[in-house]
C-alpha cells in the first residue's frame, strides 16, 4: 500500500475552497446524461414531489456511499482503478439504463390508463383514471393522477442505481480532482463534499423532472403525460444503447 505523500497543510481558505469546489462539481456531476436518464425513469409513475425527490436523494446516498468506498481505495493505495474494469462497470451502468427505460415503457403499456368522470352529487365531480392488465389501483382525485403504491418505503431501487453510477467511472473524475489535495483526511472530506453535491443536484434535478410530469397528471393532458413518459423511457434506452456501442465497439470493450 502506498503511503500518502508528507505535505504542507493546505492554509485554511485553500483548504475550504477545495472543499467548495468539491461540492459544486458534485452538483454538476449529478446532471450528467446518464445520471438524468436514471433518475426520470425512477421519477415516472410517482404520486408525488416529495416522491420524486426521495428517489432523486436515495440516487445520491447511493452514488456518495460507493464514491466514499472507491475513493478511499483510491486514495490508501494512490492508484487508480484498473481501465479494464472501469470499462465493465460503465458497460453495466449502460446496460441498466436500457432495463430502466424498458421497464418505464412496459408499465405504461401495461397499466393503460384511462380517465372517466361521474358524480358524487350535484355539485362534486370527480375524475378516475384506471388501469388495466393486472396494473396497480389508478386513482384520479382532486384532477391529481394518482399511482397507489408504497410511498413510505425507502427508496431502494433507487440507492442500488446511484450505487452503480457511483462504482462507474467516478475514480478517475475524482483522481483528476484531488490532484491539489495535501492529505488523505482532506481527500476523503473533499469526497464527501463531492457526494453532498451530488445529493444537492439530484435533489433539484428530480423537482425540475416531477414538475412537468405533475403538471401534465390531469385528465385533459394524459396523452401529453404518456408522451413525456414515453420519452423518459426512449430516452433512456438509447443512450444505453448508445454507451454499449461506444463502450463495446469504439472503446474496444467487446471487440
Amino acid at each position: 500500500m502506498a503511503a500518502w505523500p508528507l505535505r504542507k497543510p493546505e492554509p485554511r481558505m485553500s483548504l475550504l475552497l477545495i472543499l467548495f469546489v468539491g461540492f459544486m462539481l458534485g452538483m454538476k456531476h449529478a446532471t450528467e446524461a446518464d445520471h438524468l436518464a436514471a433518475v426520470a425513469t425512477l421519477a415516472s409513475g410517482r404520486n408525488t414531489l416529495a416522491q420524486t425527490v426521495r428517489q432523486g436523494v436515495a440516487w445520491g446516498v447511493g452514488h456518495t456511499l460507493t464514491l466514499m468506498l472507491f475513493g478511499g481505495v483510491v486514495l490508501a493505495l494512490g492508484k487508480a482503478i484498473p481501465a479494464g474494469m472501469e470499462q465493465a462497470l460503465e458497460m453495466a451502468v449502460a446496460v441498466m439504463l436500457i432495463g430502466l427505460g424498458a421497464d418505464v415503457l412496459r408499465r405504461l403499456v401495461r397499466q393503460k390508463i384511462h380517465f372517466h368522470v361521474h358524480d358524487h352529487g350535484p355539485e362534486t365531480r370527480h375524475a378516475h383514471a384506471h388501469g388495466h392488465a393486472g396494473a396497480a389501483p389508478v386513482q384520479k382525485v382532486n384532477h391529481r393522477l394518482q399511482l397507489h403504491g408504497h410511498p413510505h418505503a425507502f427508496p431502494l431501487r433507487a440507492l442500488t442505481v446511484g450505487m452503480m453510477h457511483g462504482m462507474a467511472g467516478s475514480a478517475a473524475l475524482i483522481l483528476l480532482s484531488l490532484e491539489a489535495v495535501q492529505s488523505f483526511a482532506t481527500g476523503l472530506a473533499y469526497i464527501l463534499l463531492f457526494g453532498l453535491g451530488s445529493i444537492a443536484g439530484m435533489a433539484l434535478l428530480s423537482i425540475a423532472i416531477a414538475v412537468p410530469l405533475r403538471l401534465s397528471a390531469t385528465a385533459g393532458l394524459a396523452s401529453v403525460h404518456n408522451g413525456i413518459t414515453v420519452a423518459v423511457g426512449t430516452f433512456s434506452c438509447l443512450l444505453g444503447a448508445l454507451m454499449v456501442y461506444r463502450i463495446g465497439f469504439v472503446d474496444g470493450l467487446l471487440v
